[in-house]
């Protein structure tokens, strides 16, 4: 048998590499305090793996103190946009920038009285780079895929990114265990949540 423990670690490397080496600037400030700000939810959005990535993130919002829901956006082409309220944030996940749904759907968010639209994207020439009032720049993305195709570090990053923005945002909220146990009335976590506040 062949022992691919080394190739293993290779791949994690990689990953941990691209993680570290995410750019942050004052655009994630500026993301963290238009979410605070945000008078409606949190939209976010994604193609394919990002959307994974997007849909995670919307459900680590909700159950840690901040309104939001996930809105694909091959749906969003067929009548869904109209989930979108004036008010709201996007919060749009494409490592290229290039997906057509989501630079569609960002084009046509203003019609919703959606002022601030909010990128994670990698590539310098992002097409969404332009629909976006805030971009969180993913840094140069090398995939450790032998095509160099799947994204494996690419989605790494954007789901770090994430975590980031999630709980800085619950510590700039001061959101609490029993704010936290309320949401999860079930599972472990919720069960947890509410023993150590009683």
């Amino acid at each position: 048998m062949k022992d691919l423990t080394a190739r293993a670690k290779e791949i994690i490397r990689a990953e941990a590499e691209a993680m570290l080496a995410i750019p942050f600037d004052i655009n994630f400030s500026k993301a963290i305090n238009a979410m605070l700000a945000c008078r409606g939810r949190v939209i976010t959005t994604g193609m394919g793996k990002a959307g994974h990535i997007a849909q995670k993130m919307a459900g680590t919002l909700c159950s840690t103190g901040t309104s939001s829901v996930y809105l694909h956006p091959g749906e969003a082409e067929h009548g869904d946009l109209g989930l979108l309220s004036e008010g709201d944030v996007i919060l749009a996940y494409s490592t290229s920038g290039k997906t057509r749904e989501v630079v569609e759907m960002l084009g046509l968010a203003h019609h919703f009285g959606i002022d601030t639209v909010i990128g994670i994207t990698s590539h310098p020439d992002s097409a969404i780079r332009e629909q976006c009032s805030i971009v969180i720049d993913m840094g140069v993305i090398k995939e450790p895929c032998p095509l160099g195709l799947t994204p494996t570090s690419s989605t790494t990053v954007m789901l770090a990114i994430s975590d980031a923005i999630a709980l800085c945002l619950m510590e700039e909220r001061g959101f609490t265990k029993e704010q936290y146990g309320l949401r999860h009335h079930g599972g472990y976590l919720g069960k947890k949540a509410r023993l150590e506040t009683e």
